[in-house]
């Protein structure tokens, strides 16, 4: 038999490619001894070939078939570099370097996510190929056959809010806690957070606690949430006059507090700005602020995500960029008409305290029930308007709650203020601002509440160690009377409607005059007849 015949699959293969490329492969028959190239590749005896075993066999072909792809991509790259030689001038090259110049400035924004100095295409390149090999990842991983628990479906309760009508016709949905109108001593608002609902309130709070501080706590369904009609052209400015109408609606005659929590401090923003008359004083806790603030430094910026999770990041970037996705995400998570839990629906990074407190019943009853009530009219656009009110223009800076009144000086005024300090008045909202923020939180981050200090002066932030986002506002009654104390001081409990015994006689005895006045006005009268 032949040299030819006797050939094997690998050497044959090393042959072709050193023939047609120019490499040359061992094994590869010609100058080299047959010996050689075979004690050199595969490693056998020089006395004779023995049987190739499969794992040897595998790696010469790993390696024949590498290197006929580097040469086949090399060869196709050269063809293709003459083929567009000199077609830098056409046409088409010109309207594809522009529709690339246009995409690649459409999206220079997502560079301020990168570390500073770094370049962008690389680290976007760098960026894709691990977004790539982790799809690849858990595409594999998908293969488990563990069983898994399918999530339990959402139940929705029958309408049951109060309602009043707006002005513009919509109606708005509403629930009380607490004392009654004509008893209350303070009179709370609070606008709820990111999928949540009128039911949320301050989770956990003592219809006890209510009672001793005699406050009446008012919750409402932001417009097209639970059973609040939808709002097409909402903001901030329209959020704050439903709140001004709701007020007057529950005949709440002077000033009332505002509560805002989380997503749900936004709105409470809004009201300071906007209707600062109408409000006594405002709650905060872990408020959210504009990340695009236009006094808000890059430094500052930077912080407001660092901790957050990378799905949160992309969430982020849609509301501001493109916002007509989301309605796909959403409809894959608390659209789904499915149970979920908070820090997998709203892509959330949890502290300590926090996880303990999302893991016990009381909470995910309340969870389930909220969020039931949040969905309940299963529309995407509402929940899409919140998402792009947080990172848009919000149409007032937080630096424009409080500030010094401008005064028109002349030459002369100006040149003695060099020399004499004078207090400048202050104007807008100047009622007391109380920020609680969890040192621990990683939704909103602590240097939010560092940010709103900075630029409100009168603002108080009370620094929470230990705590997280939900750990101190949900589901602790010690902290619930922390907080009231401090904005309300000593409890004195309701208006007392029904007056004393004793007040009762005091005022029959002041209005009924006494006989000896009786007489001595008798004589007056007879004198003068």
């Amino acid at each position: 038999m032949s040299a030819a015949a006797t050939m094997t699959w690998h050497e044959d293969l090393a042959t072709l490619v050193g023939d047609t490329t120019g490499v040359r492969l061992p094994g590869a028959g010609g100058d080299a001894p047959a010996a050689a190239v075979g004690a050199g590749w595969y490693g056998e005896e020089e006395e004779g070939r023995a049987e190739e075993g499969w794992v040897q066999q595998a790696k010469g072909f790993a390696e024949s078939t590498a290197e006929m792809l580097r040469e086949l991509g090399r060869g196709l790259w050269d063809v293709a570099a003459q083929s567009l030689a000199g077609a830098e001038d056409s046409e088409l090259a010109r309207r594809l370097r522009k529709r690339a110049k246009a995409t690649g400035k459409r999206l220079s924004f997502m560079n301020e996510y990168l570390p500073e100095e770094r370049d962008p295409v690389r680290c976007w390149l760098i960026v894709a190929a691990v977004a790539f090999v982790t799809l690849l990842v858990l595409g594999v991983g998908s293969g488990d056959e563990t069983p898994v628990e399918l999530p339990k479906k959402l139940i929705i309760s029958p309408p049951s809010a109060y309602r009043i009508q707006l002005p513009d016709g919509r109606h708005l949905a509403y629930e009380e806690q607490g004392v009654s109108a004509d008893r209350a001593r303070f009179s709370l608002i609070a606008p709820h957070s990111f999928l949540s609902s009128r039911l949320a309130g301050i989770p956990g709070i003592r219809a006890s606690l209510l009672e001793e501080f005699g406050v009446r706590l008012v919750t409402y369904d932001l417009p097209g949430f639970g059973e609040s009609d939808p709002h097409p052209g909402r903001n901030l400015n329209s959020s704050a006059l439903d709140m001004l109408h709701l007020a007057d609606a529950l005949d709440i005659p002077d000033k009332f507090w505002v509560v805002g929590y989380s997503g749900g401090g936004m709105h409470a923003w809004s009201a300071l700005h906007y209707i600062p008359d109408r409000v006594a004083g405002a709650a905060m806790f872990a408020p959210m602020a504009n990340p695009y603030d236009s006094k808000m430094t890059k430094e500052e910026r930077h912080k407001t995500w660092d901790r957050w999770s990378t799905k949160r990041k992309l969430m982020h970037i849609l509301a501001r960029r493109f916002p007509s996705l989301l309605p796909l995400f959403y409809r894959q998570s608390f659209l789904s008409g499915k149970q979920g839990q908070p820090e997998s629906w709203l892509s959330l990074s949890l502290g300590k305290k926090d996880k303990t407190l999302l893991e016990g019943p009381e909470f995910n009853a309340f969870w389930e029930r909220n969020v039931a009530e949040s969905v309940r009219q299963g529309d995407a656009r509402p929940f899409v308007q919140e998402a792009v009110l947080q990172v848009s223009d919000w149409g007032f800076s937080l630096s424009d709650i409080q500030m010094q009144k401008k005064e028109d000086r002349g030459f002369f005024e100006l040149i003695k203020s060099l020399f004499n300090q004078v207090e400048r008045e202050w104007v807008g909202f100047l009622g007391p601002i109380h920020i609680w923020q969890g040192m621990d939180d990683r939704v909103v981050s602590p240097s939010v509440a560092e940010f709103a200090r900075r630029v409100v002066p009168g603002a108080t932030v009370h620094k929470l160690l230990d705590e997280g986002h939900f750990s101190y506002f949900c589901f602790c009654d010690e902290c619930h009377r922390q907080i009231f104390s401090t904005l309300f001081g000593i409890p004195q409990g309701p208006i007392d409607l029904v007056p004393q015994p004793g007040e009762v006689a005091s005022e029959l005895a002041e209005e009924t005059p006494a006989p000896d006045n009786l007489a001595e006005e008798e004589q007056g009268n007879s004198s003068l007849a």
